[in-house]
């Protein structure tokens, strides 16, 4: 039976927030609260401080990582289900990662038997109906993240070897990355940012193998310096933008911040969070496409998979946001996160790889976190290839018939309404629904 990360909305966050902000905790009022995971699961980053964000990933601790030379075919525990290997997944060998890997791409890995846990990028195109296989070229997915990853081509070359993807490197112009103004010169490295990146360029290419990655490092996780590297990742033509952060909101998003996320014609994704029931920004802005969670399990129906609600989605009521016209619920006056979902729960999570350790943790792991979902829609937007039309999170709104909808779970304590709380139809933590095919994007 898989485990139930406890959440504690009140309780104080006992992460350090120097990794996520270099901000002392003790110093700057208003921290976001973390949700308290069990000890199964770890978050990547710390709490934020007021106008800075903090990664939403979080990587299981009892499977997969522990070993800096990553996963080699002994799965660590397999009871946990549904993240036990099953016949159609051990058809692709399992690489053996460069000991000591570097910012330059190396050799393509040697194959050895076996396949890491967590659901892979042919589990992921079943479970959502997607048309991976011939959509995406020409697409790019930008991935804004806070600091430099140094491992993070080679770290995608392990990954897409593993699943038998296509190379997507600087030298074939499939991967690119820059800073946040477009420049060479990487920030400073950050390896529990480092790990939420290897987690979004990994999802990107388990979704849509055929598309472009850009990654756009910040030099912060404050929210002037990830906005500023959406705004580039905007002007170097990518057709969708996938952002796995944010922090509590406050008055500065409408007047100081919202403008980073405004533009039209490129497909921006934002992680609602992690902590349950309650509003991250930039999850909150009215032109952006929040990205709730689910816990995506394997079922003996004509799907194949069946969802409910991740009770770690942020959810509700924006304090702030005008409610777009495209949002009809009549729960709340202002604008309701999320517009749609996808997997989330780090109990039925994904398989991501990483060399570089951090917290004991390096090579294969299990992520989950709504910084999962967010990549994942992003990139079923590539899919879709309509991002020049798409009017901020609308177009879902619109297409209901090409969702699946989540009707069952709940994400907090809001009087079982709809904002925290899965239900037919529309509801805040899973919005809309989740994929089914390309056509709602």
């Amino acid at each position: 039976m898989h485990k139930k990360i406890a959440l504690a909305l009140g309780a104080a966050a006992a992460f350090a927030l120097a990794a996520c902000s270099g901000v002392s905790n003790n110093t700057i009022p208003g921290v976001a609260q973390l949700a308290a995971p069990e000890s199964n699961v770890s978050a990547s980053c710390g709490a934020a401080a007021e106008g800075f964000a903090r990664c939403f990933s979080l990587v299981r601790t009892d499977v997969g990582g522990g070993d800096p030379n990553g996963y080699h075919g002994v799965y660590r525990d397999p009871s946990i289900e549904p993240l036990s290997l099953t016949p159609d997944r051990r058809r692709t060998p399992t690489p053996s990662p460069s000991p000591h890997p570097t910012s330059t791409p190396g050799p393509t890995p040697t194959p050895s038997p076996g396949n890491p846990p967590g659901y892979g990028p042919a589990d992921l195109q079943s479970a959502y109906s997607l048309p991976s296989a011939t959509a995406g070229a020409g697409q790019t997915v930008a991935i804004v993240d806070a600091y430099d990853d140094k491992t993070a081509e080679n770290d995608l070359g392990v990954y897409r070897a593993q699943f038998g993807l296509a190379p997507c490197t600087t030298a074939n112009g499939c991967f690119k990355k820059v800073n946040q103004t477009g420049g060479s010169t990487p920030p400073t490295a950050n390896a529990s940012w480092g790990q939420e990146i290897s987690l979004d360029i990994d999802m990107v290419s388990a979704i849509c193998p055929n598309c472009h990655i850009l990654l756009v490092e910040s030099n912060s996780a404050s929210f002037a310096d990830l906005g500023t590297a959406v705004n580039t990742a905007a002007s170097l033509g990518a057709n969708a933008i996938s952002n796995s952060y944010g922090g509590g909101e406050s008055s500065a998003e409408t007047t100081t911040y919202d403008k980073y996320y405004n533009h039209p014609g490129h497909a921006i994704t934002v992680s609602s969070g992690d902590s349950g029931y309650g509003v991250q920004y930039p999850a909150a802005s009215q032109y952006v496409t929040a990205v709730g969670g689910t816990a995506l399990s394997r079922a003996s129906t004509s799907r194949g998979w069946s969802e409910t609600v991740w009770n770690g989605a942020g959810s509700g009521c924006s304090a702030y946001e005008t409610k777009p016209s495209w949002q009809t619920d009549t729960g709340c006056a202002r604008r309701t996160v999320a517009d749609v979902s996808a997997v989330a729960n780090p109990n039925t999570g994904v398989a991501v790889y990483d060399s570089t350790p951090y917290s004991g943790q390096s090579g294969w792991m299990v992520f989950g976190g709504t910084s999962v979902a967010s990549p994942v829609i992003a990139s079923v937007y590539a899919l879709a290839g309509n991002g020049s039309s798409v009017n901020y999170g609308s177009y879902p709104y619109g297409h209901l018939g090409s969702l699946f909808d989540v009707t069952s779970g709940s994400n907090g304590s809001c009087g079982s309404s709809y904002l925290c709380t899965g239900k037919t139809g529309y509801d805040g933590p899973t919005g809309n629904g989740t994929p089914n095919g390309a056509a709602a994007f």
